[in-house]
């Protein structure tokens, strides 16, 4: 297996920091950008006690917000990387809710991704290609469609949280942004949509072109483990990412 060095953002979330062990785990490098590095050590010990020790050498961790970041220090972190994965999102609380920045996942993979294009400029290298894999939600939509059919109750509620709803909105307009980025055959794109998050361990599961079932109250799971599997699998395997690059897969466990 061929090592890759991934960055990672949101890798201190329910599904970051498996995202961040799993890479780990595979032998593989791994640079994290978070808030704080100790609650990063701290999330992977409670997973793997001795994480800290046995992947030193593996991991990289930068302390800072991803949009306080200058354009330099994204150009840095994103130098030489063959895959950006994106966990970011807002914290279920009322300042995470309305609270700014209203835009962090959007603002987020814009800039990510214009760092990616100003490497690639100054690059010798035009054969290398970069994976961007970003984490959305059961309910945002597919901007090339396919999702339907969505019941009359369905489409009336995405409606309600796409502009009532900030968090929401800014994971469609993230996955409306990177949805745009075909003109560029160096930088290969996939937006997972996971269904009900639950913790759990690692097991099989399964990837969809679109949602299956209701989007209210179904039997549907999805571990964030194997979220981050899904993940950490497109990274390794071409033959999986092969099959869903430039698409938007949805993900439940497959028991």
């Amino acid at each position: 297996m061929p090592t890759t060095t991934t960055l990672v953002v949101g890798a201190t979330g329910a599904t970051g920091k498996h995202v961040v062990l799993q890479l780990l785990q595979q032998s593989q490098n791994v640079h994290a950008i978070v808030r704080s590095k100790q609650r990063l050590h701290d999330l992977l010990g409670e997973i793997d006690p001795e994480s800290s020790v046995k992947f030193e050498k593996q991991l990289e961790v930068s302390e800072a917000s991803i949009l306080d970041l200058s354009d330099e220090e994204l150009k840095k972190a994103t130098k030489d990387v063959d895959a950006v994965v994106s966990c970011l999102g807002h914290n279920m609380s009322f300042k995470g809710l309305w609270g700014k920045p209203r835009k962090l996942v959007t603002d987020a993979t814009r800039r990510l991704v214009e760092a990616i294009e100003a490497n690639q400029a100054e690059s010798n290298d035009h054969d290398k290609k970069t994976k961007f894999i970003l984490m959305g939600t059961e309910g945002v939509t597919n901007p090339a469609g396919g999702d339907d059919p969505r019941t009359r109750s369905e489409r009336s509620v995405i409606f309600t949280l796409r502009y009532l709803i900030p968090p929401h909105s800014d994971n469609e307009s993230a996955a409306q942004y990177i949805h745009t980025k075909r003109d560029n055959p160096r930088l290969e794109w996939t937006v997972i949509r996971p269904t009900d998050l639950i913790d759990g361990a690692v097991s099989k599961y399964a990837l969809f072109p679109k949602p299956q079932g209701s989007l209210f109250g179904g039997e549907d799971k999805a571990t964030r483990a194997n979220v981050a599997k899904s993940m950490v699998d497109m990274i390794l395997s071409e033959t999986l990412w092969e099959e869903w690059k430039y698409k938007m897969p949805y993900i439940q466990d497959a028991n």
